[in-house]
């Protein structure tokens, strides 16, 4: 079956990541983290040690710059493992790409400084007042995934001057800006179906004075960062997204394929006569599932060699980029629906891997970057020309 199994990159060795080791550690907690609502810190510290929370960060800054095929390759790996840890992972790698574009001594000091994770939230559900030398922030934000071992957090806001949203020829003028953990509060609210370990609890912010250096214009994720020689990608923020949290729904489904196929050896459903691994609609079901998957794997493969190469390419690249995402999460799903249902009762369980790949990929294709609504926005551009994120 190797053949078909996601390779290892030799870029793992390259900078001396041991994935199998850390795979035995995450899969020796993986049921700790949804009981406890956070990854347990021993798999937390050997993922930091590892420096898989800065693969995508600029070796300028100290991070290992993997290339994107990499990075989803390693975030898969840890994710048929536990999605939960995968999912952290892939939120730090969208956030450590807002390092290419904060001032370089700021974003050395987040993210070489700094050896914890950075969180937060780019939807702009704050205000941040301008005043001489930065802004003062007031506000509350949900979905902090990995704030449990967090010391930084990211959050966008609205610019205001007296009290009044700053507007613009597109709407109100917005703002992300990097606050530390003693300055904000976090909230114990992440009692959920899936993806339980991230510890992905909302926070709030009162009155803290954030320093222009560790802000950066929300229009400027649009595009990808300026280019200078500490610059890790010349992909725009937005565009990158979705490279980060594909390659967990990738490694739930091939999490369930392989659980169910351990199962399938010895399992005879009630009132049959023969295991599972001899049923013919089982292997037709299978295969199709196989089909899917692998066919999603090229899908975010190619999208990742256009970002790399014509990262600059604007609505047609995003378009791209999107459509991959959202096909492949509703692929994800189905692989995961239909080994869900193949095994029967077996698999309503806590405690059953398939149980968990279950509520896991049903919470994580909720994210906006594997919502099914960028199919319709991408159908709309290919006839009109127009991309927006949503009606």
């Amino acid at each position: 079956m190797s053949f078909i199994q996601r390779p290892l990159k030799p870029e793992y060795q390259d900078h001396r990541i041991d994935i199998e080791a850390l795979q035995q550690i995450i899969n020796e907690y993986r049921y700790k983290g949804d009981k406890d609502r956070r990854t347990p810190a021993v798999v937390m510290e050997a993922l930091m040690e590892a420096g898989i929370h800065r693969i995508w960060v600029s070796r300028a800054f100290g991070g290992l710059q993997l290339s994107l095929s990499t990075g989803m390759a390693l975030i898969e790996a840890i994710a048929r493992q536990d999605a939960s840890a995968a999912w952290q992972m892939g939120v730090q790698g969208a956030l450590s790409r807002l390092s290419d574009y904060l001032p370089e001594s700021s974003a050395r000091h987040l993210f070489q400084n700094h050896s914890k994770l950075i969180v937060g939230v780019v939807a702009p559900s704050g205000k941040a007042e301008r005043v001489d030398g930065g802004f003062i922030v007031n506000g509350s934000w949900s979905f902090a995934s990995g704030s449990a071992y967090a010391d930084w957090l990211a959050c966008a806001a609205v610019v205001t001057e007296k009290g009044q949203a700053v507007m613009t020829e597109t709407g109100p003028l917005t703002r992300m800006l990097f606050v530390p953990k003693k300055d904000y509060r976090l909230l114990d609210d992440w009692y959920t179906t899936g993806l339980r370990g991230t510890a992905s609890n909302a926070f709030e912010i009162k009155d803290v004075f954030v320093p222009e250096e560790f802000t950066i214009a929300g229009s400027a994720l649009l595009s990808p960062p300026p280019a200078r020689p500490s610059r890790a990608f010349g992909i725009g923020y937005y565009d990158f997204g979705p490279f980060t949290s594909v390659p967990t729904t990738l490694g739930i489904a091939q999490d369930a394929l392989d659980s169910f196929k351990e199962m399938a050896i010895a399992k005879v459903p009630l009132g049959g006569k023969t295991p599972l691994k001899r049923s013919h609609t089982v292997h037709e079901k299978i295969g199709y599932a196989w089909s899917l998957l692998l066919s999603s794997r090229l899908l975010i493969e190619n999208a990742a060699s256009q970002a790399s190469q014509n990262g600059d390419s604007g609505e047609a690249l995003s378009a791209l980029i999107r459509l991959s995402a959202s096909t492949i999460a509703c692929n994800a799903k189905k692989v995961v629906d239909i080994v869900h249902t193949l095994s029967g009762a077996t698999s309503v369980y806590e405690g059953n891997r398939i149980e968990k790949c279950f509520r896991d990929i049903n919470t994580a294709v909720k994210h906006i970057t594997l919502a099914p609504a960028s199919i319709e926005m991408v159908g709309q551009f290919i006839m009109e020309e127009e991309l927006l994120v949503r009606r």
